[in-house]
């Protein structure tokens, strides 16, 4: 630009200035701020709650009860292995009992400590070493979370729990997720623990979503870990209307609910196997919505928006949550697909050929052909995917591929699996 031509820009400017001194930001986290809460306490409504009274789960309290009791005379318990789908109050339960039998110990001075891991947790069950270490971590050993032997590890947190005479109980939740990660060689060494310790005492409590997974670990490990079993069966749709009224008075300022919408809300989750952790995420998601866009009340189709951006979370947590071989299969049928024109459909040979491909690219183990016909197999009874079984004649079998997941989501879900896989 030459002098002229800068001389008129400049002269073509106007000579006052508007500075805004508050953006749209500002206004809404002030309005917002100002705006009062449809909750009184939003927690309630959160898996991390934990209610003084747990509703429809007596006969299970009182199993779970009679069965620990002998730790607080100091007499090791039977193992314990709690099944059910999820939501039907296991954790729940098991942290009830966990909260009345650590008072009572205190209280009366009774040498008992109970220990619970979440095993979902990556850093917890990925590896035999990070499960030894943050068991050691717990009764008071500081371990790095790398760099020591297995061995030596062990060695550490079997000599602190020998230290005194006490029964510790080792809750492991999702306890399916340490074999599928680590193998059942790890649940072999913690139930033979006993035989190495002198003065302390050991009994394990395993909880798993699986009711298949006692099936199919080891029959030594099995047979240790399965002394007692209970339960949980799911809720029907007249309990969890109960417990989310119950929920509903301590979550909420008032009485902003309207007629109809515990029962439908109860009634999705009942559909979902009686989950009742699904049926309070409605009402929690619902409640958000309905503050969201200014309604004083929640209505029943604040229900099916929930609905909607639940549905869509659940299918992110599932994909995340999945075995990495699963996860590269999943890639696989998304990476066929995306090679062809909208609508068509992949073959169970085209998705291996690719799978074969990504465990090159990122350092898997190449599982047979027919193992990865059960991984798409498990990938549709899941809901991500349609595979439909046809006949080729002379040429065999083979399984017509869909996808099931929402199109405005497959971008995240790639992201996501890139972001697991590589």
């Amino acid at each position: 630009m030459d002098e002229t031509n800068i001389s008129d820009f400049v002269a073509k400017q106007p000579t006052e200035v508007k500075i805004e001194t508050k953006d749209e930001l500002d206004t809404f986290f002030e309005e917002f701020l100002e705006k009062d809460s449809l909750f009184l306490d939003k927690v309630v409504l959160q898996v991390k709650y934990l209610p003084e009274i747990i509703l429809h789960r007596t006969a299970q309290m009182k199993q779970l009860a009679a069965i620990l009791a002998p730790a607080l005379k100091t007499d090791k318990p039977s193992n314990l292995f709690i099944y059910g789908k999820t939501g039907t109050g296991k954790t729940l339960c098991m942290k009830h009992t966990i909260t009345k039998m650590n008072a009572l110990a205190e209280s009366r001075n009774i040498p008992l400590r109970i220990i619970y891991l979440n095993c979902k947790l990556k850093k917890v069950a990925d590896t035999e070493y990070r499960i030894i270490a943050q068991l050691a971590r717990e009764v008071g050993e500081h371990v790095p979370m790398t760099g020591l032997p297995t061995d030596e590890v062990y060695n550490i947190f079997l000599t602190k729990l020998d230290a005194k005479k006490q029964t510790i109980i080792i809750v492991l939740d999702e306890i399916d997720q340490i074999v599928r990660k680590s193998g059942d060689e790890i649940l072999y060494t913690l139930t033979r623990i006993n035989s190495e310790l002198n003065q302390a005492q050991v009994a394990f409590v395993g909880i798993s979503n699986d009711v298949r997974f006692i099936e199919d670990i080891d029959p030594r490990v099995r047979s240790s870990l399965g002394e007692e079993e209970i339960i949980f069966p799911p809720y029907n749709a007249l309990e969890l209307k109960d417990i989310l009224a119950k929920r509903s008075i301590l979550a909420f300022k008032g009485p902003i609910i309207e007629d109809g919408v515990l029962a439908k809300c109860a009634a999705y989750a009942a559909r979902e196997h009686g989950d009742a952790r699904r049926a309070l995420d409605l009402l929690r998601v619902a409640g958000e919505v309905a503050e969201r866009t200014n309604c004083e009340a929640i209505a029943a189709q604040h229900i099916d928006m929930a609905e909607e951006k639940i549905e869509k979370s659940r299918i992110l947590e599932i994909i995340e949550t999945q075995p990495k071989q699963s996860q590269i299969g999943m890639y696989s049928i998304l990476l066929v697909l995306a090679a062809k024109k909208r609508g068509e459909i992949a073959e169970t040979g085209e998705v291996f050929e690719q799978y074969k491909e990504l465990c090159k690219q990122t350092g898997n183990n190449i599982l047979t052909q027919r193992r990865i016909s059960d991984l798409i197999s498990e990938l549709d009874m899941l809901g991500l995917i349609n595979a439909r079984l046809i006949s080729k004649g002379r040429y065999g079998r083979t399984r017509e591929i869909y996808i099931t997941i929402p199109a405005d989501m497959l971008e995240k879900i790639n992201t996501t699996l890139q972001g697991e896989l590589f």
